[in-house]
């Protein structure tokens, strides 16, 4: 019988859930409530909101498995069909990623290193906490925040008031902004019956909250690549994973010290599609319907760049060497994601004069 996977969101991620899907003889639908969700040129398209009950229950009801594109899905609609489809990633990682405060309880409990924090339910508090951080600080809402919204940096009290204004005065946490040497990322997939593999670490790029480039493989080392999956693979047992899980750290000085995890497929993980055997997508599905989970390894080396707001004409960027293009069938929107380039050092090719090329194209397009 030919497996069926249903996906909660069908934007640019559950498109490539089910483009990788497809190969493998996996069929998927995606649930969204936009009429034009680009997953719907690879899955069958429920139009519905994300937390419609009986559209859950009846994507439920035929999939072999649930899973989901990104992390602000209701947990307790989610958990309203468990008992009628398997669901992976599991809820209580979506649950503890929603909350910043539950996550970074989470890294404590597990040994993982992170920045100086407090938690801040009124200005009062806010005002309390900035002293005890002592230095330039982020305010951060504990839900529902991503790409550098639901966020606010504190440089000194004068700040205060805007920033708590800025996130609607919400319950938040307060963390020491970290002078970090750069941003990584490392991306790790557990099966059901809890085969782990791991891709090696990116090293990203954010300009205004938003990833703007992933060079894979970060050139990092073999003791901190050894920490970094330490990391991840904590992570993953104590959660019980199952599915694709991206982990957030900055390198401070040779230390690394974790940011925030997504319990999904993930923005920094796209190079995979075209740079190693198989892609965070691939294994996502292969993890979740319990398949041996494929290579990591990656095969080139190769800079990921997002096409935000808008994108460069498509011939210009296929002239460019190496040049793989992804596009999210999305309509122009300033900071809005509406594609990405792979650009992969095959061939002898000089992947930093590729890479210039097409990040002068995007330069350019940029909104």
């Amino acid at each position: 019988m030919t497996p069926y996977v249903g996906i909660v969101g069908g934007g640019q991620l559950g498109r490539m859930l089910a483009l990788a899907a497809a190969p493998l003889g996996v069929n998927c639908g995606v649930l969204d409530p936009s009429p034009t969700a680009g997953g719907r040129v690879a899955a069958d398209h429920t139009i519905a909101a994300f937390d419609e009950i009986d559209a859950l229950r009846e994507m439920a009801a035929k999939s072999d498995v649930v899973t989901f594109e990104f992390e602000n899905v209701s947990a307790p609609a989610l958990e309203a069909i468990e008992s009628r489809a398997k669901l992976a990633p599991p809820t209580r990682a979506l649950e503890t990623s929603q909350d910043r405060l539950d996550e970074k309880q989470l890294f404590s409990k597990l040994g993982i290193p992170i920045a100086t924090y407090a938690t801040v339910d009124s200005f009062a508090e806010l005002e309390t906490a900035f002293d005890g951080i002592a230095g330039p600080a982020i305010l951060k809402t504990r839900r529902f925040g991503y790409d550098g919204k639901g966020q606010a940096t504190i440089e000194d009290s004068s700040d205060l008031a805007r920033a708590w204004a800025s996130v609607g005065e919400s319950p938040c946490v307060i963390e020491r902004r970290i002078a970090f040497d750069r941003e990584l990322s490392v991306i790790a997939v557990r099966s059901s019956s809890g085969e782990i593999a791991v891709y090696p670490p990116t090293e990203n790029l954010h300009v205004s909250g938003i990833l703007r480039t992933s060079k894979a493989p970060a050139e990092l080392g073999d003791d901190l690549t050894h920490v970094a999956n330490a990391f991840v693979t904590k992570l993953l047992t104590e959660l019980d994973y199952v599915g694709v899980l991206a982990l957030e750290l900055f390198d401070v000085e040779g230390e690394l010290i974790a940011n925030e995890f997504a319990p999904r497929v993930h923005n920094s993980g796209h190079w995979t599609i075209d740079a190693a055997p198989t892609s965070q997508f691939e294994n996502h599905i292969r993890a979740i319907l319990d398949l041996p989970l494929g290579s990591t390894s990656p095969v080139t080396e190769c800079l990921m760049v997002n096409l935000i707001g808008d994108s460069p004409e498509l011939g210009s960027l296929l002239a460019v060497p190496g040049a793989h293009v992804h596009l999210y069938d999305k309509e122009p929107r300033a900071g809005r994601k509406v594609g990405h380039v792979t650009v992969t050092a095959t061939d002898g090719l000089d992947l930093d004069s590729a890479s210039r090329r097409v990040l002068d194209l995007v330069s350019a397009s940029t909104v």
